[in-house]
């Protein structure tokens, strides 16, 4: 037997066939397009035939693929350029949302058709987002009118959902900004929101992508004011959005200035320092004393780490606020600040179930340290209390109560005998 190794046969020659599925199809949407046009050019204006036409397409033509023309297409009725002008070479259809009449029924008309396609077909739905992100985008290149209906439809669509705020994003670009265009847009888009839904929606949509904050940046730096912001939404009949957008630019302040007197507190700053602090903040920022004394309450509450255990925290309590109660008591001068922090301890005792034994005792340091006077406790007790842990808290307080009601009624007739 040779030890030499025998070659392995080799295979000639030349492979002509290729594999279906190697083969890469080029991308190509002229022949999309022209398909989709003269679809839409039979069906014409009639919307219903439009949605039965968009519906049977999908089972012959690769809407996956070609998602995007499809939504240039029945948006601006061709096949869009960088910067939002039409493809001039190929076909386009009268009969898109851009040529449509400018009112908020046709575009609830509109906003019908998208919704059935991309809920037949739902892999749509990640492009249509994309999309209306590029729209806006190219909003310059638009004309008013045609910006004013593609506002409208966005506004409709945000309200039902079919799309994320967080298409918004696109607003915020720095030239659509400093042209005014940005917060035209947005006045026609939140009015056929709130007209579809209400300021409540918008306020939840906005909060679920943490835009709530950021409406002022619709205006350049040197208008981001609330001031502005109000005027301008108030005259173009968006009150509410006006109100929402003061209120958040008011709770955006209260956590920075609770952020600031957490810092305060955990440096050891002087009370006498963080009260003319606090009294200037407050001024500032416009708040009440009720206000700030539930800031103050948070902030003070905030700063410490609490033990776990309920027959110690209540000791650690009562020797921490002893520590902050002329801090307290320089924002409990009305009797409406005294119940507000009665209130707020009320519900912090019971959303921190380790401290609900420790309600009257914390209230009964406040009495004597002049923070809570005996009116605003016996309010309190009588119908100021707020359902939260109440028959508890009641029944803590009763004793005391008692005393303070026979404590008054002593000076009443000492002061009656000296008469």
């Amino acid at each position: 037997m040779s030890n030499q190794k025998q070659q392995k046969p080799t295979l000639t020659g030349q492979r002509f066939k290729t594999r279906k599925r190697d083969e890469k199809e080029r991308f190509d949407p002229t022949q999309f397009q022209e398909s989709i046009v003269q679809g839409l050019n039979q069906t014409g204006s009639d919307l219903e035939a439009v949605a039965k036409f968009l519906d049977a397409s999908g089972a012959k033509l690769d809407y996956r693929r070609y998602a995007e023309t499809l939504f240039d297409i029945l948006v601006a009725g061709g096949m869009l350029a960088p910067g939002g002008t039409l493809s001039d070479d190929l076909t386009r259809t009268e009969f898109c949302l851009f040529t449509a009449q400018e009112d908020l029924e046709t575009m609830q008309a509109y906003a019908q058709v998208f919704n059935k396609l991309i809920r037949r077909y739902k892999y749509l739905e990640k492009g249509f987002e994309e999309e209306i992100k590029k729209l806006l985008l190219f909003l310059k290149g638009f004309t008013e009118s045609e910006r004013n209906k593609l506002a409208m439809l966005t506004g409709i669509l945000l309200a039902n959902g079919n799309i994320s705020a967080s298409i918004l994003n696109s607003l915020y670009n720095e030239n659509l900004v400093k042209e005014g265009v940005s917060a035209a847009f947005a006045v026609k888009l939140f009015k056929s929101w709130i007209n579809e839904k209400d300021i409540n929606s918008v306020a939840g949509s906005l909060r679920k992508v943490g835009m709530d904050n950021r409406l002022m940046e619709l205006f350049p730096a040197n208008k981001r004011s609330c001031e502005h912001f109000s005027k301008y939404f108030t005259d173009a009949g968006l009150k509410e959005l006006s109100d929402f957008a003061r209120n958040q630019q008011s709770i955006g302040a209260r956590k920075e200035l609770q952020k600031e007197l957490q810092e305060q507190m955990a440096r050891g700053d002087p009370q006498k320092e963080i009260i003319a602090f606090t009294k200037e903040e407050m001024k500032k920022s416009n708040l009440s004393e009720q206000a700030m004394i539930n800031i103050i309450w948070t902030s003070v509450m905030s700063c410490v780490e609490w033990n776990k255990k309920e027959e110690l925290v209540t000791e650690q309590a009562i020797k921490h606020l002893k520590q902050y109660s002329l801090l307290l008591k320089a924002f409990t001068s009305q009797g409406l600040s005294e119940l507000s922090l009665l209130l707020k301890i009320q519900e912090y005792c019971y959303d921190n179930i380790h401290f609900m034994k420790a309600f009257q005792k914390i209230v009964v340091l406040l009495y004597k340290a002049d923070v809570l006077s005996e009116e605003a406790i016996l309010k309190w007790y009588t119908d100021a209390h707020v359902a939260k842990g109440k028959s508890v808290f009641l029944e803590q307080m009763k004793k005391f109560v008692e005393w303070l009601k026979n404590a008054e009624e002593e000076s009443e007739s000492e002061e009656e005998e000296t008469d």
